[in-house]
């Protein structure tokens, strides 16, 4: 039991190493990940996790097309959907970290390309699902996720600190809310054109926010960089006027 404690407490600190997670699920999340880190196969790397993942992305967007030319329960592919992606996306880095193999600017790379790809299907299979000029809604979840994704990434060049998440809000809870509205669509057809256009709006409030936030965080780094500079100047200028002076006393 205490060599299980043990293995549990390292794995989380290992795979919380260079992260910094503000989520509502953040705690019973990254304590499965924990978990599920030790049990990978060692013949399954970090790259196989990501490709789980897109696998997880491509069966949410099929589950849209087949709902609109099969049968909507077809929607209900969903759920294991964004499970496998859950599991791959959130797995394919912490196992790096957890086995010390990271490539951190690879890992980077690698996972933001193929989670707005992922995004880019999800959303075109909404827009080929729904009706009339609900397929706009789609479309904006696609700009508005994207949004959010580029806040990230600006807020890790600027801050030194990598975040996944947008205040309380983050991909795990992206994924349960997607999973509820599309669960809600299958025995209550037409409401998920309310409720994906209540997410637009949520999302497009939630990136205004963080985008105010990021520009008083990028203000922040200016002013402090000026005065950095400003300090480097003057103490070249103060050397330059002491070694003027050691001059003249030798001459």
């Amino acid at each position: 039991m205490k060599s299980d404690k043990r293995k549990m407490a390292r794995s989380l600190k290992l795979i919380t190493e260079d992260r910094q997670r503000t989520n509502i699920l953040r705690s019973g999340e990254q304590k499965s990940i924990a978990y599920l880190v030790q049990k990978v196969p060692s013949w399954i790397s970090s790259d196989g996790l990501t490709a789980i993942g897109f696998f997880g992305n491509l069966m949410v967007a099929v589950s849209f097309v087949l709902g609109a030319y099969l049968s909507h329960y077809w929607l209900l592919l969903s759920i294991p959907g964004f499970m496998i992606n859950w599991f791959g996306d959130s797995l394919d880095g912490r196992l790096a970290y957890y086995r010390k193999t990271p490539r951190k600017w690879y890992g980077f790379s690698l996972d933001v390309t193929v989670d707005w790809i992922g995004t880019l299907l999800i959303g075109t299979g909404f827009t080929i699902y729904a009706p009339g000029a609900w397929k706009y809604a789609g479309f904006f979840f696609v700009v508005l996720y994207g949004w959010e994704m580029i806040t990230a990434q600006l807020r890790y060049k600027v801050g030194g600190k990598y975040s996944i998440d947008s205040g309380i809000f983050g991909p795990t809870e992206v994924r349960v809310l997607l999973a509820i509205i599309i669960t809600l669509e299958v025995f209550i057809p037409g409401t998920i054109q309310y409720l994906a256009t209540a997410a637009c709006l949520f999302l497009l409030i939630s990136n205004v926010v963080e985008t105010r936030g990021l520009l008083r965080l990028a203000d922040e780094r200016d002013i402090a960089e000026k005065a950095e500079k400003a300090e480097k100047a003057e103490k070249e200028k103060r050397e330059a006027e002491q070694l003027r002076a050691m001059n003249q006393e030798n001459v």
